[in-house]
């Protein structure tokens, strides 16, 4: 298939849908940059109206602000009310108004919807659909119409859903997208209804898809295959109730599994990193089991998966996981063996070779640490800073002499924790306190406060997670925790953990190895 498919983004607008999902002017503002960048066709901003002040708001800084280069930023909104003219209507009126090239107007084709949720004639809402499109197109924009519940309508009344389409046609309409807007329907009614649709316009005809019963990206994937040419989705999948189709996943299957064109040449390698961007922008943890984008989707942790893709990568991974910009992972955990212990050690060491004594010294030391209650397989930083000094390439930024942490309870119920810390860089002691809202907290502070003056890049690393588990329930308060601490300096994050019987010894262990491995990073010029 060498077909060129229409990337219709629509995270500014149906993504914006999604629970705990909320975007500002400003982030919807980058965002449609990033979508721009990576050679999207249509960026969807919202729905400019009279009560949704921030997206009216996000048009005119659009025009202001915004110079894209390749996508056509779309206005959102429904066809006029009934027993109102176009010109007479609020909405359209929205919509010209935000000076868009391109109009995405929906209709009812659900005739459920029609009688019961409007409350308007089967006729009224057919002649509503044609002059509202006829309306949009006469004022020189690019209409695209969206069928709402098309193929819901399409079983219950197939001919009032086509009739619906037709309308849309009459109008002018340059695209009919088919919408499964409830999200349940079968790989069947999708094909089912895209060739009764194509029997009856000659527009060309795009799909939208929800995800309630899990089939958004298979439903997506079905029309391609079926001549559509434009696809609507969301980045990450972010959409009302379960989401919409998740374009990270539909283009890359597109382009690398039926040959579609949907990116510019080189952008796909782009496609993790603005995964990231999205996400971090709606204040959502990413989906490290996504496929192609996400963290786990090439981490490999078994014993002989290692050894099998270390030799031939295609055994068990499907695509390159750099054509879409992430990267193979290797776990470490207790299933795994040598191939592991190889891999991550030649990025220290390149030279290495699965004979040398090293690797077999770094795989007892591993799985050890792992016997008395450590976990390497999200704390890679703590991997790499015991590799170095099984490898004898370890430098100690500073060293430590101690820490004290004392907890409060007032009488208001408030805790106040206060901690010290004392440490010596190049033979310069330093002794420093700290109050934090938390043990946690407090010993973070001090031991930056201590630093900060000699490694002044430690102010741009923050924590990002704090996780603990305990590891053997039967000991109640006396077993061994394990801390997992996640932080980040902006542009790479690292994870690193400690164990012990004493959740703060635990935790300074992980806090001092993710201020360790953000110094050595910087010191080797990674």
């Amino acid at each position: 298939m060498s077909q060129k498919v229409e990337i219709f983004d629509t995270t500014l607008r149906d993504g914006c849908q999604a629970e705990e999902v909320a975007f500002s002017v400003a982030d919807k503002l980058e965002i449609a940059r990033r979508l721009d960048a990576i050679g999207v066709d249509y960026i969807e901003g919202g729905w400019p109206n009279e009560t949704n002040p921030r997206d009216t708001e996000f048009f005119q800084e659009a025009q202001k602000r915004l110079q894209l280069k390749h996508a056509k930023l779309t206005a959102f909104g429904s066809t006029r009310r009934a027993n109102v003219t176009p010109e007479e209507d609020s909405n359209l009126r929205c919509l010209l108004e935000a000076e868009t090239p391109t109009v995405a107007i929906f209709g009812k084709a659900w005739d459920l919807h029609v009688t019961d949720v409007i409350r308007c004639s089967l006729a009224d809402n057919v002649a509503m659909i044609e002059d509202s499109v006829h309306y949009v197109r006469s004022a020189g924009r690019e209409i695209i119409f969206d069928a709402e519940h098309f193929f819901d309508g399409f079983a219950a009344d197939a001919e009032y859903a086509i009739e619906c389409l037709r309308a849309a046609e009459r109008g002018g309409a340059e695209c009919i997208v088919l919408c499964d807007t409830n999200g349940g329907s079968m790989p069947s009614r999708i094909r089912s209804g895209i060739e009764a649709a194509r029997a009856a316009v000659g527009v060309p005809l795009g799909i939208h898809v929800h995800n309630d019963s899990g089939m958004a990206i298979a439903n997506t994937i079905i029309a391609v295959e079926m001549g559509i040419g434009h696809v609507q989705g969301t980045i990450n999948g972010y959409g009302e109730r379960c989401g919409n189709a998740n374009l990270c996943s539909v283009i890359p299957n597109l382009e690398l599994k039926l040959g579609a064109k949907c990116l510019p040449d080189g952008k796909l390698q782009e496609l993790r990193e603005l995964s990231l961007y999205v996400a971090a922008q709606a204040l959502v943890p990413h989906d490290h089991r996504q496929p192609y984008v996400g963290a786990s989707a090439f981490a490999h942790k078994g014993g002989m998966h290692i050894d099998a893709v270390m030799k031939i990568p295609q055994s068990f991974e499907h695509v390159e996981p750099e054509v879409v910009g992430n990267e193979r992972r290797v776990l470490l955990s207790d299933q795994a063996g040598g191939a592991a212990i190889l891999h991550k050690l030649q990025h220290l060491r390149p030279d290495l070779h699965k004979g040398d004594p090293v690797v077999g010294e770094m795989l007892l030391s591993a799985k050890r640490l792992e016997n008395e209650g450590y976990q390497f397989e999200a704390a890679e930083g703590s991997f790499e800073l015991l590799a170095k000094r099984v490898l004898g390439t370890h430098r100690e930024m500073f060293d430590l002499h101690g820490f004290r942490v004392t907890v409060e309870a007032r009488e208001d119920g408030q805790t106040r924790a206060e901690a010290t810390v004392r440490l010596s860089v190049d033979g310069d002691e330093v002794h420093t306190a700290a109050m934090g809202t938390g043990p946690v907290n407090a010993l973070d502070k001090a031991l930056r406060k201590a630093l900060e003056q000699f490694y002044p890049q430690l102010k741009e690393v923050a924590l990002t997670s704090f996780k603990v588990w305990a590891l053997g329930d039967s000991l109640g308060t006396a077993a061994k925790v394990r801390v997992l601490i996640h932080s980040s300096d902006g542009e790479t994050e690292w994870g690193t953990v400690g164990a012990h019987t004493d959740i703060i010894a635990a935790t300074w262990q992980a806090l001092v190895e993710s201020i360790e491995y953000k110094l050595l990073q910087d010191d080797n010029g990674e």
